[in-house]
């Protein structure tokens, strides 16, 4: 079965098994279970149902499989000829989670 969901803040189209790299749920740890009920679609062919915008009582549980840091992002800010330079580094913080499973 396949789903949209929405969680952090994106929206991923996801099937049971798939691995994602979220933004970091607070307050979780490795191993941790997360549930995640802002479902936007869900089904295949015929049973394929659309929410509005969300679907009622539809769920995924998803599974952390650990917590980790971004790549290093360097923001660099100049003005020409005026001296004006500013050197900025950034590390997103993800979660790694697992979907194990879809309930509509």
């Amino acid at each position: 079965m396949k789903a949209t969901i929405k969680t952090q803040g994106q929206q991923f189209a996801v099937s049971e098994g798939d691995v994602l790299f979220v933004n970091r749920y607070p307050n979780t740890e490795a191993g941790s279970i997360v549930e995640i009920t802002e479902v936007l679609a869900s089904g295949e062919g015929a049973a394929f149902k659309v929410g509005t915008p969300t679907l009622q009582g539809a769920k995924v549980t998803a599974k952390i499989l650990e917590n980790k840091r971004g790549p290093k992002i360097v923001v660099f800010k100049m003005r020409k000829r005026k001296g004006y330079r500013r050197k900025q580094g950034h590390r997103q913080e993800l979660s790694v989670i697992k979907i194990e499973s879809i309930s509509v």
